[in-house]
């Protein structure tokens, strides 16, 4: 008996040519293979070293040499700049014009008007309208939204210092002898161990973790360093609480 042949409309060479083996991409090498996500993360860590880290050798520079910290604006700026010129490094030169306003900042402020708590945050935000014209243009949003980040941080870290009125102790600190430093550092602490103190500091904990973490969902390397920024607040703001605490 004859067998029916079945007949295939399909190309003679499709059915000749053995078709090659792609193998599935493991998620970890594509993760590695995503440039953007690694500039996220990029973006989330500089934001978070370029706030903690420097307040630390700024702190003690402003006080010994204000001038060199005021010049040093114009390299990080100037750095920014060159840097931004080039795809390659574009990313890091942005960054780093956002962080020369809140270096600026921080100079004048600590170098000749720490004493002045009423002007912390209008010389912080002295750069708000700077920031503006360039987000209006398009451009440095990286730096401009790491610089929003850490000047929102900076306006709640205040407000919980006005709310717990330690705006008092800010001021003798920062008027007083060395050896008067960690008697008023112990008053401070004691007076933020008050159960009401306490909420308002788990207030502000609760605060800024949610807009230091909700950036984290939008896929945008500026929200990621904003996120950064505002999370770094907590970093230094529990530094110095260890550091009063061990005065």
């Amino acid at each position: 008996m004859l067998k029916r042949i079945k007949y295939s409309n399909k190309p003679l060479s499709s059915l000749t040519t053995p078709r090659p083996y792609i193998a599935p991409a493991s998620p970890a090498l594509a993760r590695r293979s995503n440039p953007a996500q690694r500039q996220h993360v990029w973006a989330l860590a500089s934001a978070l070293f370029l706030v903690a880290v420097p307040v630390f050798f700024q702190a003690p520079l402003v006080r010994v040499l204000p001038w060199v910290s005021l010049g040093m604006t114009g390299i990080w700026w100037g750095l920014g700049w060159k840097m931004m010129q080039a795809p390659r490094t574009k990313f890091w030169g942005d960054l780093l014009i956002g962080f020369s306003w809140t270096w600026l900042a921080g100079s004048i402020y600590w170098g000749w008007l720490r004493s002045q708590p009423l002007l912390h945050m209008p010389i912080e935000g002295f750069a708000l309208p700077i920031v503006a014209v360039c987000l209006f243009f398009n451009w440095s949003r990286i730096g401009s939204y790491f610089y929003l980040g850490s000047v929102l941080g900076t306006a709640l870290t205040d407000l919980y210092f006005y709310s717990a009125r330690l705006v008092p102790s800010w001021v003798a600190l920062m008027k007083a002898d060395t050896q008067d430093v960690p008697i008023i550092l112990h008053q401070a602490v004691d007076q933020v161990q008050t159960p009401a103190n306490l909420v308002r500091a788990a207030a502000l904990l609760g605060i800024l973790l949610l807009l230091g973490l909700a950036p984290l969902r939008i896929r945008q390397s500026e929200w990621w360093a904003f996120g950064g920024a505002v999370l770094s607040t907590i970093v230094v703001d529990s530094l110095f609480w260890v550091a009063a605490s061990f005065a």
